[in-house]
């Protein structure tokens, strides 16, 4: 499907909004110590940040693995983005599966806490769209 310019602007700032509002849940959830839901909203947060940045440059997203793939692609093979950058995102999906799908996981306090520390991702990933 082919986006006009003023919806693909409209979606982008739906994106960036979705991703703000998820990962200021972050901080909500650590209060209450809730590590498997982080898990999951560091994730998304980062989701919808990577998402906004490939529909404002005219990629087309249709899933999770498919953003996984365009981000190194597109950002991280050409230098935009840095390995580390496209490994931590990687690593954010895998540990939101592991929580989400796999009832023996449980993530914890070790896991997630290092990760929230590192959420310039999010704003580096919103940076490269303004």
């Amino acid at each position: 499907m082919s986006l006009s310019e003023e919806e693909r602007t409209i979606i982008v700032e739906l994106e960036k909004e979705k991703a703000r509002n998820t990962f200021a849940e972050v901080d909500i959830l650590r209060q209450a110590g809730l590590w498997n839901n982080i898990a999951n909203r560091l994730y998304y947060a980062a989701f919808h940040a990577v998402s906004a940045l490939l529909i404002h440059d005219h990629h087309q997203v249709s899933t999770h693995q498919g953003v996984v793939i365009m981000l190194h692609q597109y950002y991280v093979k050409t230098g935009i983005l840095s390995k580390e950058d496209g490994a931590f995102y990687s690593q954010l999906q895998t540990m939101r599966e592991k929580s989400d799908y796999n009832c023996t996981y449980n993530a914890t306090e070790e896991d997630t806490a290092p990760r929230i520390g590192k959420t310039d991702f999010i704003n580096k990933i919103l940076g490269l769209i303004e």
